[in-house]
């Protein structure tokens, strides 16, 4: 701060002449922690003169030079003529009235009325009352400063700002926002809240559209009770102020030009919202109720699952709503969502988040009690993954499935607590109070889009049934429900206001529960702001009923991939690398050349560089993704002399197709969910998560179970996102192993995803381009080596690249005698070669080695004819790194059964069944690879 601008600041505030005491104790907090000390206070003593000469940045100065400090700046002011003479005694009780004001922005929350039932007891909070500082009666009288309170001038009567303050911080809405250490922020929400002392006024029009978001919301619920009694549909009853508040959001985005909203909720309400916000039709809603199927539809999934896309007319212009799909992982959604704005964003080219805004909505239960939470949260400012904020929205019932005892669900005051992490601003707002509802929303979307932060509302409200409607709730929450039904709705309280208000009558309130329950007779739409969809920008049709098999065209000439291979090797001059890095980059420049084979990353990243120059995208996202987490990426290249980077494959083309390779946070459920969010609402390009080892996938097995293996069954929706699990057996133990080859086979069923192990960089190279230009975008996982990213033989040339295609099936590549072969072996990734090198050591001649690269959907015509010429052979074996019952073996082999001659037997060369995965000990690693190698060729 300014020295002259801090004088004039402390004269005003009058903390000069009697106040040095308390400036000197708020200076030893300073010392000791300077976040102890309010905002004006820390930015005064940052900007203190150096003492004695001292730099300005020692933190310690002796408390006689601060008080005679603050004395000169006090004379020199008084000299001037620029200070009254300070009363002693008023100047004392003018700090104490500023901390009465603090006290009120900090703690006014904890006695706010925000419970509609009025069954929370809280403690009256001490601070709050102006004789804990110090002031009495006789001060109420009494003209003070306000600081920088935002309300009713520089000065006021005690009296009056205490109101002031009550009705600010501790009516309708309970405001935490204190733990924000940015000014800015905090003085941005000071200046929302206190000039209208936290209350919104609204027209007539406003006031109109609460109360149809409020008819809509309870005669939805009571006409679906109605008709459906006791058909689960988890009521949105006792929060049905939801419903207008999301409307205020949407009318208040479309006006600061928001084009689309991705929203993500669980059970509670959701009908409701996609009846009431986003105009699904209430028909087609009685049909699912009433158990209609449509064959085409594969498993479909229940009604409080179901997403929905439609247009929102605003006076800003229409907005386009999509409903994220949502299983009973009831915050999964939250990064899914996440994924699909940001991809929605980068599409539209928009940086700052405006165009496209995520609300996600949870449960009071569930916010806290679910670590998907903490990980989206983490997630939201990092480059990779924020999306301009978030509006998240607690429907806070009190009660999480039985329990209304806070004490059983969470360790903290509140369930929001958990925000405070990212310094969200947190607003509490009694679901009672439909305008205060409001006023917080729209001021939701102005921070959200002021500051690109999340913000959170806990709408807290009650549950006016069980669990769900063939619950019994008073079973176990007497004293509530007791109160509950004794407790008019939301609808009713408002309703009667406007009516006393004269605002409405009585006559047009019952007309509005009428016509709207004469809508839900006819079926039809009943928003009246839906519009038909035209603000979508993705085209999923051309990948809309494609097959596995259809015939598509990846060549590029031989030229033109050196041409390629050179330009993404190609460094700029004076970029310094580090030797190892130099190193591999000098062999990619002899690989371009043709005078080296290509190794794994080279072909890889030439796969990369091929896409790009399609113009498509390619994002990946991985813990060790830039670099590679085993050495053989290097993407993304950091000069040694100023750490500066550069990215060879954004220099492809003149005119070419983003990449992003992001090293992504240390999650893997929340970047996995997040990437396949991304992937559903960006089908062009290539998209690839890729776990640093192959088993940290364990961690994301809800977004595997719930939404790659299913998605497209449950709710018709198409992903191409690839997975990279490193895999394979080097003798590191249980849990640097196996990605779970057999927890991915069990999930195959209907060609839902695709299952692959590749062996060389030219089926690597095939595979990444197939999942681009083949059009049919369904989940590609992959198997991905560690060692074989260097091993000597698994290697090929430029040719096999530009002439190949992938391989499902990879015959025999040795010259043996078919007629000579008694046994033929089956296997999957890096034992290939274990096997052909002990092979060739014994010269071997009766034993074929037949490589299966793609385990699912599983390639019975290339198979068949590679065995074309074993007919006669009856002794077939599988041979597998994993133990006997992981892996492939138990998945898989009826496939190979089917595949063998009539007559043949079949069987297992591998580890013994185990609990683990893989053995930890290195000896005892080494033995059991021996072992199976031993049994597969037959040796003795």
């Amino acid at each position: 701060m300014h020295q002259g601008i801090m004088k004039a600041w402390l004269e005003s505030s009058h903390l000069n002449g009697a106040n040095s005491t308390y400036v000197e104790e708020m200076y030893e907090a300073y010392q000791e922690d300077p976040e102890s000390v309010s905002a004006d206070w820390r930015a005064v003593f940052d900007n203190l003169p150096p003492v004695n000469g001292a730099s300005s940045d020692v933190p310690e100065a002796a408390h006689s030079k601060i008080r005679d400090y603050f004395r000169s700046l006090a004379t020199e002011g008084r000299h001037k003529g620029a200070a009254r003479v300070s009363d002693p005694e008023v100047d004392a009780k003018q700090v104490k009235v500023l901390q009465l004001i603090n006290a009120y922005r900090f703690r006014g929350h904890q006695n706010a009325n925000l419970d509609p039932l009025e069954l929370w007891k809280r403690d009256k909070v001490a601070e709050l009352d102006p004789a804990f500082h110090g002031l009495t009666a006789e001060d109420m009288q009494r003209e003070f400063n306000t600081g920088s309170f935002d309300h009713g001038g520089e000065t006021m009567k005690l009296a009056d700002l205490l109101n002031s303050l009550k009705a600010t911080y501790c009516g309708s809405i309970g405001a935490e926002y204190m733990h924000i250490t940015d000014t800015e922020e905090k003085r941005w929400i000071q200046h929302r809240l206190e000039p209208t002392l936290g209350k919104a006024s609204y027209d007539q029009k406003v006031k109109h559209r609460i109360l149809e978001g409020l008819n809509a919301a309870e005669g939805m619920e009571k006409y679906l009770g109605a008709k459906f009694p006791g058909a689960k549909r988890f009521s949105l009853e006792g929060g049905d102020t939801l419903v207008p508040m999301l409307r205020e959001i949407i009318y208040r985005a479309g006006d600061a030009g928001t084009k689309e909203i991705v929203i993500g909720m669980a059970h509670r309400g959701r009908l409701n919202v996609l009846v009431n916000i986003l105009g699904k039709r209430p028909a087609e809603l009685f049909d699912e109720f009433a158990g209609k199927h449509h064959d085409n539809l594969g498993s479909g999934d229940v009604k409080y699952h179901q997403g929905f896309s439609s247009d929102f007319e605003t006076p800003g212009g229409n907005v386009h709503l999509a409903l994220a799909f949502n299983p009973s992982h009831l915050e999964i959604v939250n990064p899914v969502v996440m994924g699909s704005v940001r991809a929605r964003q980068d599409r539209r080219g928009c940086t700052d988040g405006l165009q496209v805004m995520p609300i996600t909505i949870h449960g009071d239960s569930a916010i806290t009690g679910q670590g998907i939470v903490q990980e989206t949260f983490n997630m939201s400012q990092t480059r990779a993954y924020k999306v301009g904020g978030s509006i998240r929205i607690v429907v806070n019932n009190q009660v999480g499935f039985t329990t209304s005892n806070h004490q059983d669900v969470r360790s903290t005051e509140y369930s929001t607590d958990i925000a405070k992490m990212v310094q969200a601003p947190i607003f509490h707002v009694n679901a009672d109070d439909p305008e205060a509802v409001a006023f917080i929303a729209q001021l939701a979307v102005d921070f959200r889009n002021t500051f690109k932060r999340d913000i959170l509302i806990d709408l807290v409200c009650y549950r006016r049934h069980g669990h769900n409607e063939a619950d019994e709730p008073s079973a176990t929450q007497p004293l509530m429900y007791s109160k509950i039904k004794k407790h008019p709705t939301t609808r009713k309280i408002y309703a009667d206001n406007l009516i006393n208000q004269q605002s409405i009558s009585a006559e047009e309130v019952t007309a509005m529960v009428n016509d709207y329950r004469d809508a839900l007779d006819k079926g039809d739409c009943v928003v009246k702001e839906w519009r038909p969809m035209t603000l979508h920008t993705v085209d999923w049709t051309p990948y809309l009923n494609r097959e596995w098999d259809e015939v598509y065209d990846a060549t590029v000439p031989l030229e033109h991939l050196k041409e390629l291979a050179s330009k993404i090797s190609d460094v700029p001059e004076g970029f310094k690398l580090q030797s190892r890095v130099e190193k591999i980059y000098s062999d990619r420049k002899s690989m371009a050349a043709g005078e080296k084979l290509l190794d794994w990353g080279a072909a890889e990243t030439l796969a990369y560089a091929t896409i790009l120059e399609l113009r498509k995208r390619v994002r990946i996202s991985g813990q060790d993704s830039g670099r590679g987490t085993f050495f053989h990426r290097h993407s993304v290249l950091h000069n040694q002399n100023d750490g500066t980077t550069y990215l060879p494959l954004r220099n492809v083309a003149d005119k070419q197709g983003p990449f992003d390779i992001n090293d992504s946070v240390l999650s893997e459920a929340s970047v996995l969910a997040f990437e396949y969010g991304y992937a559903t609402a960006e089908p062009e390009g290539l998209g690839i998560w890729e776990a640093q080892f192959g088993d940290f996938a364990n961690c994301a097995q809800v977004v595997i179970d719930q939404f790659l293996s299913s998605g497209e069954q449950k709710w018709g929706r198409l992903c191409g996102l690839t997975m990279l699990l490193p895999h394979g057996y080097e003798g590191q133990g249980p849990e640097h192993s196996s990605a779970r080859l057999e927890r991915f086979l069990q999930l195959c069923a209907n060609h839902n995803m695709q299952v692959c192990v590749p062996s060389t960089p030219a089926q690597v190279y095939h595979m990444l381009r197939r999942q681009v230009v083949r059009p049919m975008r369904r989940p590609l996982v992959v198997m991905s080596p560690k060692s074989l990213l260097r091993h000597p033989l698994a290697v090929s040339s430029l040719e096999e690249l530009a002439e190949g295609t992938f391989q499902n099936v990879i015959a025999e590549v040795d010259s043996l005698d078919p007629t000579k072969v008694d046994r033929v072996v089956f296997c999957s990734g890096k034992v290939y070669y274990e096997l052909l090198e002990r092979r060739r050591k014994e010269n071997i001649d009766n034993v074929a080695i037949i490589r299966i690269e793609q385990l699912y959907p599983f390639p019975h015509e290339e198979l068949a004819k590679v065995l074309a010429d074993y007919q006669h052979v009856k002794d077939f074996v599988w041979c597998q790194e994993e133990p006997q019952n992981q892996g492939a073996w138990y998945c898989s082999q009826h496939h190979f059964w089917t595949a063998i001659p009539k007559g043949a037997q079949l069987s297992y060369a591998g580890r013994e069944a185990s609990a683990a995965p893989a053995c930890g000990y290195p000896e005892l690693h080494t033995h059991q690879q021996e072992s199976l190698i031993i049994s597969a060729l037959n040796l003795k």
